[in-house]
């Protein structure tokens, strides 16, 4: 997706900041970007400047953040993609999460 997208715009004007990773194409052209250090990273840099967190992902490789910002009252919701693709990690989270299977119907402009 490029950085002036719609979404991109209208999130900017709501006040959230968008921060984008650089990406590359394996030999098989999927794409790849690894954010998670860098995400867990940049929520700890930012901590102070944020009072409630959304993380968008079902990786469980997110179970420390998502569980300090829990326990510091931080977190506000944990999307995760794909009720049927995500890590048995994150259900200790289920008061937080929303999942995104079958909302396109919901946010589709008609």
């Amino acid at each position: 997706m490029k950085e002036n997208t719609g979404l991109y715009k209208y999130l900017k004007k709501l006040g959230y900041t968008i921060i984008f990773k650089p990406t590359l194409k394996t030999k098989n052209e999927k794409v790849k970007g690894n954010v998670d250090a860098e995400l867990v990273l940049h929520s700890m840099i930012e901590y102070g400047n944020y009072s409630k967190a959304i993380i968008i992902s079902g990786d469980g490789d997110f179970h420390c953040l998502i569980k300090h910002l829990k326990n510091k009252n931080k977190l506000h919701k944990l999307i995760i993609p794909n009720k049927y693709k995500y890590s048995s990690l994150l259900r200790g989270f289920n008061e937080y999460i929303l999942f995104l299977n079958n909302t396109r119907e919901k946010l589709e402009k008609k």
